[in-house]
């Protein structure tokens, strides 16, 4: 892959429902970070697992991005018209003998303690009723992140041998995200902490693709008051279509950034320009005692943070 001359970053929600807080910080807080390095900042809708998706969020998704005033630049990429650049480096690896099939059960791998063990990798086994694993020649063990320093990963966990295609046919996440940021150049993933640890599976795969491997920054999460992730699956309240202002206001303090005096009397795009201006990677928080969250960010209460 060609080196990289300018900052290109992106924001890369799922359609299984609509954007909630959580989504909106992580979309901020990537939209800010390209925007205060003079950069682009791209949206990708990752819709690669059907049985996951929510019929009109994608559009959702789009109509929530505008209204809160992190425009994106360039064709919002769709993951589902991307199978044939997938099959192609799924063919690149097969011909290099860099992956391998294998018929093992997730019941056997949480017997094993969820950790696969290669099992399969000199099997030669058949591709029918098949996953597609990738055969770890150069395990990637820890990674620099720029907001939270090196972070180190269990080595069983870098070593395994992880799928890249899904037996049910479906391409697998660590697969599409990684040939997907290398196509479109990116330089820097900004991204919720919840996404740590796939970190050094897919900079292996960045290694064994030859492409050239991108900065991390990984946001604190916004927890529910039982200590939960936010997230679409606990019911998170959608973010609301009244005034952005306020909800924005609320992001930027989770993040630990100082927000314009006299907001209120701000345009969204002005007060999005000063925030841009006045943003701060140091400034985030990595930890639950940094900082304490507004209480209006959900209409509900007790948002925390990780």
């Amino acid at each position: 892959m060609p080196a990289h001359s300018t900052y290109m970053g992106r924001f890369a929600p799922s359609p299984s429902g609509a954007l909630h807080f959580g989504s909106l910080v992580a979309a901020l807080g990537s939209y800010l970070q390209a925007r205060a390095s003079h950069g682009q900042w791209r949206v990708r809708i990752e819709d690669i697992d059907p049985p996951r998706e929510i019929p009109g969020a994608a559009d959702a998704i789009l109509r929530q991005l505008n209204h809160y005033g992190l425009h994106w630049d360039g064709p919002v990429c769709f993951q589902s018209q991307r199978h044939t650049a997938y099959l192609e480096v799924l063919a690149d690896l097969r011909s290099r003998r860099l992956s391998y099939y294998c018929h093992c059960t997730r019941s056997r791998i949480q017997e094993l303690g969820g950790i696969y063990d290669g099992h399969c990798r000199r099997l030669r086994l058949p591709p029918e009723n098949a996953a597609i694993r990738l055969r770890q020649t150069d395990p990637v063990t820890h990674f620099h992140d720029r907001l939270r320093g090196d972070i180190y990963a269990d080595p069983a966990l870098a070593r395994e041998d992880f799928i890249i295609r899904r037996r049910d046919g479906l391409f697998a996440y660590n697969l599409a995200v990684v040939v997907d940021d290398a196509a479109l150049g990116v330089t820097e993933i900004v991204r919720g902490a919840d996404l740590i640890e796939p970190t050094v599976r897919q900079l292996a795969l960045y290694r064994q693709l030859g492409y050239k491997e991108p900065d991390y920054i990984h946001l604190p999460l916004a927890l529910t008051p039982a200590g939960a992730k936010l997230s679409k699956q606990n019911h998170a309240p959608e973010l609301p279509y009244g005034d952005p202002r306020p909800t924005v206001r609320d992001a930027l303090v989770f993040l630990n950034q100082p927000v314009a005096q006299g907001w209120r009397d701000l345009t969204l795009e002005s007060m999005l320009d000063w925030a841009i201006t006045h943003w701060s990677l140091a400034s985030i928080p990595i930890s639950p005692s940094s900082t304490t969250c507004a209480p209006s960010v959900l209409k509900t209460p007790g948002v925390s943070y990780d």
